[in-house]
């Protein structure tokens, strides 16, 4: 199994009818092979943050969040195309 998958998205994951900073990562259950939160390095775009919790979705999937302060270096933000990497720890 692969440690690392690559993907391109778009910020925003629609939690329980509102959107939240987040960027949804495909197929993480079978991925991570679970389905509860999992710690993994997120690379996105050109920042990564490193040992942050994948929360699950409440869809069987994971997603990352991203602060105010990761959306600001990387100059984007709800809507916008990212370029991920997650990496398992």
């Amino acid at each position: 199994m692969p440690e690392q998958l690559e993907f391109d998205t778009t910020i925003g994951v629609d939690v329980k009818g509102e959107l939240w900073t987040c960027v949804e990562i495909p197929d993480s259950a079978e991925f991570f092979g679970t389905r509860k939160t999992v710690r993994v390095d997120a690379r996105i775009d050109d920042v990564l943050r490193e040992n942050v919790g994948a929360m699950v979705t409440g869809r069987g999937g994971h997603m990352v969040s991203l602060t105010a302060a990761i959306c600001a270096k990387l100059g984007k933000g709800l809507g916008d195309p990212v370029h991920v990497i997650i990496t398992k720890r």
